[in-house]
């Protein structure tokens, strides 16, 4: 399975590529930054977004695509960038017919250091010994991203036997 992980932004938009199996050793296949001027016109830097994401779309090919789902925050501006950019990424992978996933920061958190409030130097440090790389990605967001694109692959086949269940399961009319 090759995943592609998005940590979205609008200034920073992490991206990483990771590929394996649930069980089996796990390998990067890439990693980087989606970077955008904050000067630059919203739209102007969505589009700079879109850009990027096609551009790790057409040279990785993913299976899937993993993207940070968007949590409350009180700042609203930012907020609402990183919407704009977690959005923008599910565009391009579902013009694609890429299927997308939407994982937590506590979820991520929670399957690459096994806690759900760990920070960002635990997720660096296990994302580089799960890849065995010689350092941190940098910066956070590269790390961040690939620990969705290896949050995904350990979590798909549970959440897929899952929706098999659910599927399978006849519930009584009108319940549904």
């Amino acid at each position: 399975m090759r995943v592609l992980g998005v940590d979205p932004g609008l200034t920073r938009c992490g991206v990483g590529v990771v590929e394996g199996t649930a069980g089996r050793p796990l390998h990067m296949v890439g990693v980087g930054v989606v970077r955008t001027p904050a000067e630059a016109p919203v739209a102007e830097r969505l589009v700079l977004i879109e850009r990027g994401i096609e551009q790790w779309l057409d040279e990785h090919r993913p299976e899937y695509v993993a993207v940070e789902r968007v949590f409350s925050q009180h700042n609203v501006r930012t907020v609402m960038g990183t919407a704009q950019a977690s959005a923008v990424a599910m565009l391009c992978a579902a013009r694609r017919g890429l299927p997308v996933a939407l994982h937590t920061p506590s979820e991520v958190k929670a399957a690459v250091t096994g806690s759900g409030r760990a920070g960002k130097d635990q997720v660096g440090a296990m994302v580089t010994r799960l890849l065995r790389l010689d350092a941190p990605p940098k910066p956070a967001d590269a790390a961040d991203a690939l620990a969705l694109a290896i949050c995904h692959i350990w979590r798909s086949p549970a959440v897929n036997r899952l929706q098999q269940l659910a599927a399978s399961v006849q519930l009584p009319k009108g319940t549904r």
